[in-house]
């Protein structure tokens, strides 16, 4: 495939916005450069890429939120035909839409609750140590050596528990987090599977 070729059919898949003619200036410049390096035309083109992964690459540093606009946006003008099947189907792609969008929602929220969660229990172990390690200093006071040795020794193993607590939560955290980027990679992994494939 030739400079031009290549151009025309990342410019066709790529969505029109201000965005497109710098990107496409930059893959020219690209092959220029390696043409320079003494490359052939189609060599330099074929070490970029295919037009496919070139656009995953693209549409993948695109925002979500100005994909899915650009790619629910239609191309031209509905006919009166389509907007009447739009409206009469509405009950059932809305209900659909909402449940989607909920669905994910809850994931998120589900997710994020247990997170909180193991912080709470985090929380719960180091306040433990403390209220332990307070009454076994009262307990001191008031001469109750035994219980004061069973309050200091059980304020001792929260204070443990609650160090390895903090690592796991600490690790549960990260994972969360990566988790949650996974799955809105995923969302835009859809889009973008539809774009390519256009």
């Amino acid at each position: 495939m030739n400079k031009q070729e290549f151009l025309s059919r990342l410019k066709e898949k790529l969505p029109a916005n201000e965005d497109t003619q710098e990107r496409l200036s930059f893959y020219s410049e690209m092959i220029d450069d390696r043409k320079e390096e003494g490359m052939s035309e189609e060599e330099a083109v074929a070490e970029i890429g295919t037009v496919e992964s070139v656009l995953s690459q693209i549409l993948s540093e695109i925002p979500l939120s100005k994909l899915v606009k650009e790619t629910v946006k239609p191309k031209r003008a509905l006919k009166a035909w389509e907007i009447v099947l739009l409206i009469l189907t509405s009950p059932v792609w809305v209900s659909l839409l909402i449940a989607a969008f909920v669905i994910v929602i809850s994931v998120y929220i589900v997710i994020w609750s247990l997170l909180i969660s193991l912080w709470a229990i985090e929380l719960a172990f180091a306040l433990g140590a403390v209220y332990m390690a307070v009454y076994a200093v009262v307990f001191i006071t008031q001469s109750r050596m035994l219980q004061s040795a069973a309050y200091f020794g059980a304020s001792i193993a929260l204070v443990g528990i609650s160090i390895l607590m903090f690592f796991v939560c600490k690790k549960a955290s990260k994972g969360t987090i990566m988790l949650t980027k996974k799955i809105a990679e995923g969302i835009k992994l859809i889009f973008i599977r539809k774009r390519v494939s256009k």
